[in-house]
């Protein structure tokens, strides 16, 4: 018997691959580039540890040349959804009862292969799937997810330590335990690292899971779904199953052993999911563990001490990164009227510099957006704000989707602090800018405040430190993540859990230990040492 008490070392974060001209992982990864575009990828689910091919197919096309597919993918029908669920269920009772560092090695060796055989090729695949430039697939599909593995199996050590006091004639102790039943896991495509913690959490604990990927991420899903297989991860405990969301929801939200729902996606998608929950609440074995993360109206908040240059470099780096698809991307920003002349100049000869295009070409800032559907919701938006006159568009606002769905780098600048682009949810490359009188910066935080239905991430500029503490105060439940002096977006695992509320999700903040508590239900074990043997109590004498 193995009877060692394990602790994981606190692990540093996976350092960040350069990919500058002439570099070994830069020569590496244009061969994983040119060998993933030059192939069509067949993609089956994989239920039981096993292929399913349906032969109900769909393609896997790439944002910035649409002509192009890298794969064809098999989709999942309610037999299949049905299948995955026993597969779950079956695959539970082995995997919680393994002791947990067993469980926590899994994780680590699929970091180590994600950080060495396969890194490249996690790089390459998000980049063409999800049009994403080097940097950005580098920070995410690689080091964030390679992240989560190693942080968690740590936070996961913490947590199973945690145990109670206990008196001398009694020993407690408190049994962490999956949820019963099995984990419902909704993957968005802007993340390769998100589809792989939404479903390694989960399993990290105990838990089984039956996963439905976004079908416009499908290649690195893929390639993280043999990974884990790799890893050792055992047949059943992750279901992979690539299809319709509504017709896979339709089993999986009527299903007794409804365990948990770990979702990242829309608002609308995940308040349909709560609700069909509750409808169904007769139905299920326990109440469902839900757990989502939403949308985000992101702001910047500069105060007139901030650096002109350092605020709107922000601007243009939280608002155009991944072509503004990030659920903290910044969207508004609220701009003292004293510095607006130089943010204004710096902004222009900014965004003027800008490169969009093919995620291959290394020179290129900004890429496609992810689909046709995205593209012409942007657009959408971009429209509406050509056609008021309550804005301006000081750069950018065209689109093209004849080859790929490129969206230019648009700011707009309006005078209506509730108009529409200040207010909803876009998820592309357009910024809003509101100028305020610098004496009304107070009454304009509660502008912010109150503007957006969502509380997701924020920052501040400024060099007047009562003034930042003002906006502390004030924004305190605008932004889950709140920044001071750097861009709203960016959050690293380990150093800044993720997370928000309102309408941005119930902020159990990935990337630290509470999201994990959130898939245990504990138990309390209480020893006593010598049981009563009398009923009576002394007061009775």
């Amino acid at each position: 018997m193995n009877n060692a008490i394990y602790s994981i070392q606190t692990p540093d974060n996976e350092p960040l691959m350069s990919y500058a001209p002439g570099c070994l992982e830069r020569a590496e990864l244009e061969k994983e580039l040119n060998r993933i575009s030059s192939e069509t990828v067949e993609i089956p689910l994989i239920i039981g540890g096993k292929p399913v091919k349906t032969g109900k197919l769909g393609k896997v096309v790439m944002p910035h040349d649409h002509g192009h597919t890298l794969a064809t993918y098999h989709m999942a029908g309610e037999k299949e959804t049905a299948d995955a669920i026993a597969s779950a269920m079956s695959a539970k009772e082995g995997w919680m009862t393994l002791s947990w560092i067993e469980r926590a090695s899994i994780m680590l060796k699929a970091a180590e292969l994600l950080s060495k055989r396969y890194r490249y090729t996690i790089v390459a695949a998000t980049m063409l799937g999800q049009s994403k430039t080097v940097h950005q697939a580098e920070v995410e599909a690689a080091c964030e997810t390679i992240d989560f593995l190693r942080f968690n199996a740590y936070f996961a050590g913490q947590i199973y330590q945690e145990q109670p006091r206990s008196a001398t004639d009694q020993l407690n102790r408190v049994e962490y335990r999956p949820l019963e039943g099995f984990v419902y896991t909704i993957t968005p495509f802007n993340f390769t690292a998100i589809a792989s913690n939404l479903n390694m959490s989960v399993a990290l604990m105990g838990n089984t899971t039956v996963w439905k990927p976004a079908t416009t991420s499908l290649l690195s899903s893929w390639i993280l779904m043999k990974v884990f297989m790799e890893a050792g991860v055992p047949a059943g405990v992750i279901n992979f199953l690539p299809g319709q969301g509504s017709v896979i929801s339709s089993v999986v939200m009527s299903h007794p052993d409804l365990g948990g729902i770990h979702f990242t996606g829309s608002n609308n998608t995940f308040n349909s999911l709560w609700k069909t929950a509750a409808a169904n609440l007769d139905r299920y074995r326990s109440y469902p563990r839900i757990v989502g993360e939403t949308g985000g109206k992101d702001f910047i908040m500069i105060h007139k001490s901030a650096s002109p240059l350092e605020a709107a470099t922000a601007i243009i780096r939280g608002s155009f990164e991944y072509q503004g698809q990030k659920c903290s991307a910044s969207s508004r920003v609220y701009i003292p009227e004293s510095l607006w002349p130089e943010i204004s100049g710096h902004l222009k000869r900014q965004a003027a510099e800008i490169k969009t295009g093919d995620p291959t070409d290394f020179g290129n800032f900004m890429n496609a957006v992810i689909d046709e559907k995205s593209f012409d919701n942007i657009m959408r938006y971009v429209d509406l704000a050509k056609k008021s006159p309550d804005c301006e568009i000081v750069h950018g606002g065209h689109g093209d989707k004849s080859k790929g769905y490129f969206i230019e780098p648009t700011i707009i600048l309006t005078t209506d602090p509730d108009f529409i682009t200040m207010k909803e949810e876009i998820f592309g490359p357009v910024v809003t800018l509101y100028i305020y009188e610098d004496e009304k910066y107070e009454e304009t935080l509660h502008l912010c405040n109150e503007t957006s239905p969502y509380g997701l991430t924020g920052s501040i500029f400024s060099a007047d430190r009562p003034a930042m503490v003002k906006a502390c105060q004030i924004l305190r439940f605008a932004a889950g993540n709140f920044y001071l002096n750097d861009k709203p977006t960016g959050a690293m695992v380990g150093l800044q859990p993720f997370g928000g509320a309102r309408a941005s999700g119930t902020n159990d903040k990935a990337g630290g230990r509470l999201n994990l508590v959130r898939w245990t239900s504990p138990r309390t074990i209480k020893e006593t040492f010598l049981p009563a043997t009398d009923f009576r109590y002394p007061y009775m004498d």
